[in-house]
């Protein structure tokens, strides 16, 4: 008799222990949804005003209502197109081979783990590296090719590890299916593997790439300039970016330019939630494909 009470009062306890931690964790994300919509709501309450064509056209300026943003735009644009170009083949290269060729050796064992490592670094201590490596050594200078460079060591991590796991998630049949057939390992890894697996890759890739877009601190350690008069045109060309821009604006203490900033958070916002979109878009197009 006691020893069915004993279980009727821990499947008890256990059913209110499971209530309450349920009941904490909607909360807590109540919670951060509200905060999130109130910082958003007064964001554009702030800078509604002040986002217009005209804002998105101009060049910086000193005078409030002359100011824009589109050296930063496109110095975000020139970032973002360098930083995909050499951290997606980089990245999705050293996927395949980690996944696809690499003996399962301590060796790999080993850069996997440091690979893991890397990808919790500080974004500031890739902006350091690369003003030692690629503005200083490399003697690239404060540069759009520095930036993009350095942008690249803080994402390509991210997009190694995310491109692991969309290969892991092919399921070992196809692989064996596609080499009972006579392909080899190549065919398999192009024309099945891959494939089956892009809707994870892509998905990695602009999460990380909206990362990247965000960023300020590595970018003001490789020298992005708070005030460029001119659309970078070349590679070799100062730039600045969207975050540095806002950085510039909060800093000033004349109510306009914070309004400002707040334009260039709703243009930065609206850039990272099309990016999220194109990945969500991505996922359900050729997710919808596959059938395993």
């Amino acid at each position: 008799m006691s020893t069915k009470l004993d279980i009727y009062t821990t499947k008890r306890r256990g059913r209110v222990l499971n209530g309450l931690f349920t009941a904490a964790c909607f909360l807590a994300t109540i919670t951060c949804v509200l905060v999130l919509l109130g910082l958003i709501w007064n964001i554009i309450n702030q800078g509604q005003d002040w986002l217009d064509w005209d804002f998105i056209k101009h060049l910086p300026s000193r005078f409030p209502e002359k100011a824009g943003i589109k050296t930063a735009l496109w110095g975000s644009i020139w970032l973002i197109g360098l930083t995909a170009l050499f951290s997606v083949p980089l990245g999705v290269g050293a996927a395949v081979y980690l996944e696809e060729y690499a003996p399962r050796t301590r060796w790999r064992k080993l850069i996997q783990l440091n690979i893991a490592n890397l990808a919790g670094v500080p974004s500031i201590v890739y902006g350091i590296l690369g003003l030692g490596l690629f503005v200083r050594a490399l003697a690239f200078e404060r540069s759009v090719l520095s930036g993009a460079l350095t942008l690249t060591l803080v994402v390509l991590p991210i997009i190694i590890l995310a491109s692991q796991e969309a290969l892991r998630a092919v399921p070992d049949s196809i692989r064996r299916s596609a080499y009972a057939l006579g392909a080899t390992r190549w065919q398999t890894v192009w024309h099945q593997v891959l494939p089956a697996s892009l809707p994870g890759i892509m998905t990695g890739v602009i999460l990380s790439l909206s990362r990247a877009l965000g960023e300020a601190a590595p970018l003001l350690v490789v020298g992005a300039m708070a005030y460029v008069p001119f659309v970078p045109e070349k590679l070799s060309d100062e730039f600045t970016a969207l975050p540095i821009q806002i950085f510039n604006w909060t800093s000033r203490p004349q109510e306009e330019f914070h309004h400002l900033a707040a334009a260039g958070i709703l243009v930065l916002l609206v850039v990272l939630v099309s990016m999220n979109a194109v990945a969500v878009f991505v996922r359900h197009r050729y997710g919808k494909k596959i059938r395993w």
